[in-house]
C-alpha cells in the first residue's frame, strides 16, 4: 500500500512510501495526482530526514526509564547514576523493559538512528526491534545526554529507493526546530511504519 506523507510547512517535500522504502519525493500536488489511491497522512510543521541521537549507551544502558505505574516510586524522568546502576544490579530483568521504553521516548523525539557503542543485549534488541539505524557517533558530543540534544544531529537527505525513515516536527521552519528542540515531534516513521504519533 502506498502512503503519502506531507507536512503543512513543507508541501514541496512530500514523501511517498511503499513498504519500507521511499517510492517518490516531490511536491504534494504532483505526487497526489500521480498516485490518487495512496493513503494521505497530513501533518503540521516540517518533514525532515529525522534525527540521530548520539547518546545510545547513556540513554538505553545507563538510565532506567520507569514504567508509568512506577511514578510514585521513581518519578517520570529517567533514573541515572548510582541509583540506576544499583537497580540494574539487583534486578537485571528491568533492563529490557527500560531499554524498550527508552527507545519509545527516542522515537517520540524524532530519532530514527542511534549512535554510541551499545553492549547490552537488552539495548541492542530494543534498537533492532524498533528498526532504528545505527550511526557513527559525532566526535564532539553536544552536551549532556538528552532525548533532545543540542545541537540536533539531522540525518542526510531522503532519497528515492532509500529507507522510509523520517520525522515530522510541529514547527514552521528548520530554525524553529533548532530553537525549540525535538520535543516538537508529531510523527516518526521507521522502515515505512508510523512508530510514533503524538496524540
Amino acid at each position: 500500500m502506498l502512503t503519502l506523507h506531507v507536512a503543512d510547512a513543507t508541501p514541496g517535500t512530500a514523501v511517498l512510501v511503499e513498504g519500507a522504502h521511499i517510492a517518490a519525493l516531490g511536491p504534494y500536488e504532483d505526487l497526489a495526482a500521480a498516485h490518487p489511491r495512496a493513503r494521505v497522512r497530513r501533518w503540521p510543521g516540517i518533514l525532515t530526514p529525522g534525527l540521530l541521537n548520539p547518546y545510545g549507551p547513556e540513554l538505553l544502558e545507563q538510565a532506567y526509564h520507569p514504567d508509568p505505574r512506577e511514578a510514585d516510586e521513581f518519578g517520570t524522568r529517567p533514573v541515572t547514576g548510582e541509583r540506576a546502576r544499583a537497580l540494574f544490579r539487583t534486578e537485571p530483568s528491568r533492563q529490557g523493559a527500560s531499554a524498550r521504553r527508552g527507545v519509545q521516548r527516542m522515537l517520540a523525539h524524532g530519532t530514527v538512528a542511534v549512535a554510541g557503542e551499545l553492549r547490552s543485549r537488552a539495548a541492542l534488541d530494543a534498537v533492532r526491534r524498533a528498526g532504528l539505524a545505527v550511526g557513527g557517533r559525532p566526535p564532539n558530543l553536544p552536551g549532556p545526554a538528552s532525548f533532545s540534544p543540542r545541537p540536533l544531529v539531522l540525518l542526510p537527505g531522503l532519497t528515492v529507493g532509500g529507507p522510509a525513515r523520517f520525522a515530522v516536527f510541529d514547527v514552521p521552519d528548520p530554525a524553529a526546530l533548532v530553537r525549540l528542540g525535538a520535543s516538537t515531534c508529531v510523527a516518526t516513521v521507521v522502515a515505512g511504519r508510523l512508530v510514533h504519533r503524538r496524540a
